[in-house]
């Protein structure tokens, strides 16, 4: 009973080591995901105005284009957003309609 105890410590004792050695990767994962978050809500909230160009979204909330489209490209892979009508060498992109369910894509 006693070593079994004992490993139970020995096990909670690393488990807090490895915390604290990956402390600082943990917190900077953490702010990325959070800026993440932020992006895309500042995309789908541009979005519920009306569809847009991926230059247009990025003017809007202020980040680089080809960044823009990266978030874009995730965000029409699992169904959030759809191209919609051509406008000049740019697609525009709308909020997909949530009601209906998520159809497989050809990627």
């Amino acid at each position: 009973m006693q070593e079994k105890n004992t490993d139970k410590r020995n096990a909670k004792e690393a488990l807090k080591a490895l915390r604290r050695s990956r402390k600082e990767s943990i917190a900077s994962v953490s702010a990325r995901v959070r800026e993440q978050k932020k992006v895309v809500k500042a995309i789908r909230e541009h979005l519920q105005q009306g569809a847009a160009t991926v230059p247009e979204v990025a003017r809007a909330i202020g980040i680089p284009t080809a960044e823009v489209l990266w978030y874009m490209a995730g965000l029409k892979k699992y169904g959030e957003i759809i191209e919609t009508e051509k406008d000049g060498s740019y697609f525009r992109y709308s909020l997909a309609d949530r009601s209906e369910p998520l159809q497989p894509t050809g990627s």
